[in-house]
């Protein structure tokens, strides 16, 4: 059994902090008189970002800057050091795991399978997570967007992720978001599981064979699948 696991808003909560860190980030740069990035980040204008392969791949501190480098014509390197300083410490002192996230992984270990983590965003960033959050020894590959150069929004990482365990005929695909875990997961021919939390819990899925509340459900799920796959 192969299962593809989703890292952000999927095992923690990445939006949250995220938004905790724009709370936190706006009185900031009201203090500095930088009005107009006030204003695009509460017309969530960020979100224009989405489908941008590049951003997929980039590390927190080449994100702001392009999110400022948006708004102004230039920022100081002092000015810059001191966001992301802020950015960072109120980031990661919100960064959890969710409560499901470890019991999910353990109940895959003893069910034996083999598990692969394959996210977006650069190395460093992403796995500045892992250590931060502790589970890096649960996973037998890790396939960061960072790394390859292809994000989720291509099936590259997905078929590379097929193509290191080739004999693993029972694959799952655990994420968030529709447009890039599930169509993905679908790329290869796995059952996949569509964790509705995060970011994109709003929008309507096209490539989900099943639809969750959290990863308790979605670990019964596979459950299920293998007893019938073991039973046919």
């Amino acid at each position: 059994m192969l299962v593809l696991v989703d890292l952000d808003d999927t095992l923690c909560n990445t939006w949250d902090a995220g938004k905790y860190t724009l709370l936190r980030l706006i009185p900031f740069l009201l203090r500095r008189r930088k009005f107009k990035s006030f204003f695009y980040i509460i017309t969530a204008r960020y979100r224009e970002l989405e489908q941008s392969r590049e951003f997929h791949m980039m590390d927190l501190d080449k994100i702001v800057e392009k999110l400022l480098g948006k708004v102004y014509a230039k920022i100081t390197p002092e000015e810059f050091e001191e966001i992301m300083d802020l950015v960072d410490r109120v980031f990661f002192s919100n960064l959890k795991l969710y409560p499901d996230a470890l019991p999910f992984l353990q109940g895959l270990k003893e069910m034996g399978a083999k598990i692969v983590l394959i996210t977006d965003s650069s190395s460093y960033w992403q796995r500045k997570k892992l250590e931060y959050l502790g589970i890096k020894d649960y996973f037998d590959a890790l396939i960061i967007s960072g790394e390859t150069g292809h994000s989720k929004l291509d099936p590259h990482n997905f078929r590379l992720a097929r193509s290191m365990f080739p004999h693993e005929e029972e694959i799952y695909m655990v994420g968030d978001r529709d447009d890039t875990d599930m169509r993905g997961g679908k790329d290869i021919g796995a059952t996949t599981i569509l964790v509705k939390r995060g970011y994109f819990k709003g929008r309507r899925p096209k490539h989900a064979d099943y639809i969750v509340n959290d990863l308790l459900e979605a670990l019964e799920v596979i459950k299920n699948e293998h007893e019938k796959r073991a039973k046919a």
